[in-house]
């Protein structure tokens, strides 16, 4: 029977923080978009770090990997709400629009 092993989770992994990379360098005018390809990255890392806990028999990559999760729930809920504020306040999520905040 086919058995999955390490390297085919690393496959996803790879191709899942490819896919976050390009839609963060490819896609600079959606704000929803790049913070969606920021988690998909932080996904990645945690694929790998589990495929390693398990492979290497070691409970410390598990541990990291819910320390990033946690880390990752808390970055989209302040970034979906800073979101929300300026939305309200300029009607535009725009990534033009945010550089006007600056000074």
């Amino acid at each position: 029977m086919f058995e999955i092993g390490l390297s085919h989770y690393l496959t996803v992994a790879a191709i899942l923080f490819a896919l976050g990379f390009f839609g963060i360098f490819l896609n600079r005018k959606n704000v929803i978009i790049i913070l969606m390809s920021v988690e998909l990255m932080l996904l990645a890392v945690n694929i790998n770090l589990i495929a390693f806990s398990v492979h290497l028999h070691d409970m410390v990559g598990q541990v990291f990997a819910l320390f990033i999760l946690t880390v990752a729930a808390a970055e989209a809920s302040i970034g979906l709400a800073i979101l929300v504020v300026f939305f309200r306040n300029r009607s535009s999520i725009a990534v033009e629009d945010v550089n006007m905040m600056k000074g």
